[in-house]
């Protein structure tokens, strides 16, 4: 997998107004077979690690501070 630096496209859910679901949708939907999407929470998004894998992503988290986790998702 590629790592945060190098994702094409990003997302940071922080900066969202109102729930993020639909933009992270919309985000995995705009992403090509080859993309990687780094998506950046104020918390661990457990939720939707069953959302990701049902879409046929794979991804890797990492917490990169107290109140911020990058998950980087690509096509499995």
């Amino acid at each position: 997998m590629a790592t945060t630096a190098d994702a094409d496209a990003h997302l940071d859910a922080r900066e969202v107004d109102g729930a993020p679901f639909d933009d992270i949708a919309a985000a995995l939907d705009a992403l090509a077979p080859d993309e990687t999407l780094l998506l950046v929470n104020s918390f661990e998004p457990e939720p939707l690690y069953d959302v990701l894998e049902e879409r046929g992503f794979a991804y890797e988290t990492e917490q990169v501070a107290a109140d911020e986790w990058h998950v980087l998702v690509e096509h499995a």
